[in-house]
Order: C-alpha cells, then structure tokens, then sequence
C-alpha cells in the first residue's frame, strides 16, 4: 500500500474542521473519514497481482547501440487500471524512463516500452516488475512486485573493426605476391602461367608443357588452414583501466580484428580465454560465423581478481593443436615477475610455436615522464621511466626467446597486432 499528494492535501484539509470545532470527536471523525476514503479507493484499485503481464526480450545489442524492452499488461480484472509501472533494469542498462504511467480498460491490454542504452558490456538483468495501481480517487495505491526475468546481453563494440578493410587489401597483395612475383615462396600450388626467364626450372609443369606449344610453370601461394591460437588473460591485470577502458576489452578489440583477418587468410583460428580455468573457447572449425561466436563468447567475460596461472598456458594451447601454430597472449607486461611466469611459459611455447605478445601500454606513462616541473612531478616522472625501463627489459627478453612483441598504447595494439600477423605470414613463418 502507499499513500499520494492527493490523501496528504486531503489530511492537512481536515486541519480545518480542528481548528473551527476544537474538540476531539472533531478528531475521531475527520479520522474516521480519511480512514474510510483510504480504505474505499483501495478497494476500487484494480488488484496488481491478478494483471497479466509478458515481456518481449530485447535479445542482443553493441555497447553503443540501443535496445527496446516491451512488456505488455493484460487487465484481467473488472476494475479499470491507473498505475505506475517500474520496469526495475540495473543501473548500467541505461534504461530510459523505466517508470511509466498506465491506464488499461477491464479486459483490454496496453503494452509499455523502456528504451535501454546500455554503458556496460555483458549481461544486463531486470528481474522484476513493480505495479502501483491507484483508485479512481488518487489517494491510495495497492502495490506489488511481480517476478517478471528479462536479460539484455550487450556485445562488444569491436571498434577495431575500421582497420579491417585495409588490413584485408594488404593480405590479398601479399598472396598476389607470393603467387606470382617472389619465387619458391608457400608450397601451395595455385595455378599455371607461362615460362619467363628467371624462373626456377623446378617449378616447371612437364605434363602441362606436353599439352601446349609453350613451357608452363607451376605457380605457389603461402600455405593456408593454418593455426592461430588466441590466448585472452582474464586474470586480475586485465581488470585495470587504462584510458577510461579495462585492458580486457582492448584485448577483446585486438582479438577480434586478428580472428577475423586470419579467418579470411584461410587459417583457422581458435579463441580461448583463461585465468584459471577456461572462461570462454570458439572454434572457427565450428558450425556459424566466426565474429558472432565470438562476441557471444566475449560478451560475458569479466576480469577475474587472481593470478593467472601461466604454468597451465602450454596444456591448454596442446588441446587445441597439437601441430605448429601462431599462439597470440594478450596479457599484461607488468603485472608480477615475468620470470615466474612470462617468460618460462614462453620459452616452452616457442619451441614448438610461433609465439606473439600483445600488451597495452598506459599512455599516461609517457606523460608523466615528461613532467618534471614540480617535486612531485619529478618522481612521478622517475617512477615513469622505471615502469617504461623494465617494459622494455621485458620485451627484450621476450625477442630473445623468439617471441614477437606488440607493447603499444589502447588504439595501436589492435591494427600492429594484424601488421604482425602479416608481416609473420609474408615471412612464410606460419
């Protein structure tokens, strides 16, 4: 039950009476009388619990994107419906104007709906719906919650996916490259073309030649359905906010522009995230597309306050290929004793694989280091250059083990980790 303005304005009239008849039967009946108007217009409300109620899911939406959530009331009593309704979405939903008015005839339906603009990525809840429906006189309501469940999954952005087109010119440029200008690059043959002096006499097509008046060759282009391997630390490291964004979500930016580019390269690519256990895994081998599996997958994932545990990393990249892959970590450079972990795990992994580290650097280190004017400053400035200094050991370190590195601010790591992946298959090294 809860009371309005209206009941209030209608108590402090009854002051008058008090006033001109001080007495207090006066008292007992403008009492009894407030009474009897609570009890009536409470009485004529239409009962919330006995209202039908339906929610149309809003389903999925980016996190810049904005979703409906449609719930419809069917007024099943005899009474006509005046009420507010509070459609109860978290605060991150963004929903706009969650409380509304409503008024459903006996017998008839209305349907009311809440616009969400969601500024948090993962899974939103409303689990439940609040009813105030008022009498015909306004003074009183009878109220209820009603358990109504509606989920909103808000899906990363992919921000990075502006680099995609000419990442994806400078691939097909390098497989027209490998096929017809550079010789002996890829074992996998492509297609015939005249002899031209220069050409190895190896590639030669004696068959094809047989047929024709002219000598032929053979062409090649890089291998394809290779193995790319994206490992996503979701670990304490990931949770830290680095230009107003966790550094998951940037290593979720990055991971989605390399698993798309290396899927049109014609590899295979393989999506794992892990802390310790496994979070969330895609197969590109698997049945639907690629990006919207990923999404899915990413969707939910939140930072986990524990150390990863790197000693785990090896077995989990072993059961998905057991061959020669490309094995991406998007993981931190600064978080702990790299020699405790980092870089013995990446020993191991390059022996076998080809292995690429991708880490974001905080730009507020470089700005601090240039600001020296105040004592303060200074040793912000010192404490900069030490963060910086043993990044760059690290790094050096990593190379020396016959990693790839990729240490760049929020916006640079997504397009250089999709130059290395180029510039790694130009090579011919996956």
């Amino acid at each position: 039950m809860s009371i309005t303005g209206r009941f209030v304005m209608l108590a402090l009239a009854g002051l008058v009476p008090l006033v001109l008849f001080p007495a207090w039967s006066t008292v007992l009946y403008v009492a009894a009388g407030l009474v009897m108007v609570l009890v009536l217009d409470m009485f004529l409300a239409a009962s919330p619990g006995k209202l039908g109620l339906e929610r149309q899911q809003p389903g999925n939406v980016t996190l810049e994107g904005n979703a409906d959530s449609v719930l419809t009331v069917t007024n099943a009593t005899g009474r006509k419906l005046r009420a507010e309704v509070r459609d109860a979405w978290q605060p991150s939903a963004g929903a706009a104007h969650p409380v509304q008015p409503l008024v459903v005839p006996s017998g008839e339906r209305r349907r009311m709906t809440v616009t969400l603009v969601p500024h948090r990525r993962g899974d939103l809840e409303s689990p439940h719906v609040t009813i105030r429906s008022f009498g015909p006189l306004g003074v009183a309501a009878r109220q209820r919650t009603r358990i109504l469940p509606g989920q909103l999954r808000v899906l990363p952005p992919f921000h990075s996916k502006r680099h995609l087109p000419s990442k994806l010119r400078k691939l097909r440029e390098l497989d027209g490259r490998a096929a017809v200008q550079i010789r002996g690059a890829g074992t996998e043959f492509d297609s015939l073309r005249d002899y031209v002096r220069g050409d190895d006499v190896r590639s030669i097509d004696w068959r094809a030649t047989a047929r024709r008046t002219s000598v032929v060759v053979r062409t090649w282009r890089p291998e394809r359905d290779r193995r790319v391997i994206i490992v996503l630390d979701t670990s304490r490291t990931a949770a830290a906010r680095i230009e107003d964004e966790p550094r998951l979500d940037t290593g979720m930016e990055a991971a989605l522009l390399l698993a798309v580019l290396a899927e049109r390269g014609g590899d295979r690519v393989d999506f794992l995230a892990y802390d310790r256990r496994l979070r969330a895994r895609v197969d590109s081998s698997a049945k639907g597309n690629l990006l919207g599996q990923l999404v899915q997958a990413m969707a939910p994932l939140e930072a986990e306050l524990i150390e990863l545990d790197w000693q785990q990393i090896p077995g989990q990249v072993r059961t998905v290929s057991a061959h020669r892959s490309l094995v991406v970590l998007l993981t931190a450079l600064d978080g702990g004793a790299p020699e405790e972990g980092l870089l013995p795990t990446v020993a191991q992994l390059a022996r076998q694989h080809v292995v690429v580290v991708a880490s974001v650097r905080d730009p507020l280190l470089a700005e601090m280091k240039e600001q020296r004017t105040t004592a303060s400053q200074v040793f912000r400035a010192a404490a900069a250059e030490r963060a910086l200094l043993e990044r760059a050991a690290v790094t050096v370190q990593l190379r020396q083990l016959g990693a790839e590195v990729v240490d760049a601010e929020p916006l640079e790591v997504p397009p250089l980790l999709a130059d290395t992946y180029i510039r790694l298959k130009a090579a011919g090294r996956l």
